[in-house]
């Protein structure tokens, strides 16, 4: 399942933001805007996506789909929701052609902080100076 995300969130720096990346495991420790997503398997597991991206990549996207030079922190949440929402959207298909299914709640805002939660995995994408850290928890 987190190997769908993550294909899916490369496919999204690809794709959508049309930029080159790194992917590693890096933990961002800085303040971040954080939102999560729920998964629930058809087999009955049930986990939570964390996305967690800096300002400064938010911007990009908030570029990217609005073409926004500089977005106030509503728009910049509601960005990051939709980020999650691409994401976790796209990976559920990858996951539906690999005979994995799952579906998907709708994805909600947690914090602008520090990401203090507990995780299973997590991989970080670094886009220049911008990141995009995504995790996720077995519930």
């Amino acid at each position: 399942m987190f190997d769908t995300i993550i294909k899916a969130a490369e496919n999204f720096c690809i794709h959508q933001i049309r930029d080159k990346y790194i992917l590693n495991d890096d933990f961002n420790k800085d303040r971040t805007l954080i939102a999560c997503i729920d998964i629930d398997a058809h087999s009955g597991d049930k986990h939570r996506v964390y996305i967690s991206a800096d300002k400064a990549f938010v911007q990009k996207v908030s570029f990217v789909f609005l073409e926004e030079d500089k977005s106030d922190d509503e728009t910049l949440k509601d960005m990051l929701l939709e980020t999650a929402n691409l994401i976790v959207g796209s990976a559920k298909v990858l996951a539906e052609e690999s005979d994995k299914p799952y579906d998907i709640n709708t994805p909600f805002f947690e914090k602008d902080g520090i990401f203090d939660y507990d995780y299973d995995m997590l991989k970080t994408i670094h886009m220049q100076d911008n990141k995009l850290s995504i995790a996720i928890k077995e519930l």
